[in-house]
């Protein structure tokens, strides 16, 4: 619509915009800082648990490895040699891959708070359309996209190259090792080597995660109409807002005017102003505001009182003193009481 009209968003999205949007399910998130989560997380958990990890493989190969003739045509071994295999390796496997999905679900969370919303599960049509999607490839999004795969590449490549140079005599021994301390070697190279890696994409994470924040808030930006439609929509028309209000003041005065033969004084100003009080010796109260106004309101105060026998009397000073210190329905200040 925005477009059509031929306004540019340069508005700022309401609260009402951006609540509408999260229940769509449109929030800022960042894949790179998820990324950069889950493969810190593996490979910390893998320095814990990565040599315990390396000695059950190493021992299930052995027993795979390891069989006769007969083993091969009997299915309770190969039950056997199943069992033994997910015995030894399901502790330090099950713990790594629950580690690693705890990541996966909390660290998307840290951008954008947790939201589910059912209509992100909706079919979208317009995802179907495949001039769209091509748009999208080689639109704006797609070179951000472009640019991140290659600055991961060219920052891995870098990284990797370093860790195996700097490793290179170490890996060129491996072969006249003994094959449990070959694989213990390396699987230690492997580790320090996937954190050193996963840690340098923190960079592409930080310039990732306050880009998602703008665009996202650049993508809900609205035109000066939609605001505008909005806040009728939200608030109501002004004009309708503006009659409502007139209604209740004149169904206010209505009350007021209803309760001024009640009263037992008005006091005037005696041409701008009158306030119509109300006071019941009997009771403990002090005097009360039932009616007040200025101008033509306080001429039809002082006509009702007149028509009901309510008694006038001109006090100017106090009348404006209680006119500005005092609503209807309100008992007046205690340091007029002795002046009423």
């Amino acid at each position: 619509m925005a477009e059509e009209s031929g306004q540019e968003k340069t508005e700022e999205p309401s609260a009402k915009r951006l609540n509408d949007a999260r229940e769509k399910g449109q929030v800022p998130r960042s894949k790179e800082f998820t990324t950069v989560i889950v493969l810190i997380a593996s490979a910390v958990t893998l320095m814990f648990i990565g040599e315990g990890l390396i000695q059950s493989i190493g021992k299930v190969m052995k027993k795979s490895f390891s069989f006769t003739r007969k083993e091969i045509f009997d299915p309770a071994a190969l039950a056997d040699h199943f069992w033994f295999s997910i015995e030894t390796i399901s502790l330090d496997l099950g713990t790594f891959l629950a580690i690693t999905v705890l990541a996966a679900l909390i660290a998307p969370t840290s951008i954008g708070g947790w939201n589910f919303s059912a209509k992100a599960f909706g079919v979208k049509l317009e995802k179907l359309d495949p001039l769209k999607g091509l748009k999208r490839i080689l639109g704006p999004q797609g070179l951000i996209e472009l640019i991140k795969a290659l600055g991961k590449f060219i920052l891995v490549g870098v990284i990797s190259t370093f860790i195996i140079w700097g490793l290179r005599d170490q890996l060129l021994t491996l072969g006249m090792q003994e094959v449990e301390v070959a694989m213990a070697a390396l699987g230690n190279i492997v580790i320090w080597g996937f954190l050193a890696v996963s840690s340098s994409l923190i960079l592409i994470a930080l310039i990732d995660v306050p880009f998602q924040h703008w665009n996202h808030i650049r993508q809900l930006k609205m035109t000066k109409q939609e605001l505008k439609d909005e806040g009728k929509e939200t608030d109501g028309n002004p004009e309708m807002k503006g009659r409502i209000r007139r209604m209740q003041i004149e169904l206010s005065q209505q009350r007021m005017m209803q309760d001024i033969p009640e009263a037992d004084v008005i006091i005037t100003n005696p041409t701008h102003y009158a306030i119509a009080i109300r006071y019941d010796q009997a009771g403990s109260g002090a005097p009360t505001v039932v009616a007040k106004g200025a101008d033509l309101i306080a001429q039809q105060i002082r006509t009702v009182g007149d028509a009901n026998e309510v008694p006038v009397l001109s006090a100017p000073p106090l009348t404006r003193a209680i006119y500005f210190s005092t609503e209807i329905g309100e008992e007046i200040p205690s340091g007029l009481y002795i002046a009423v």
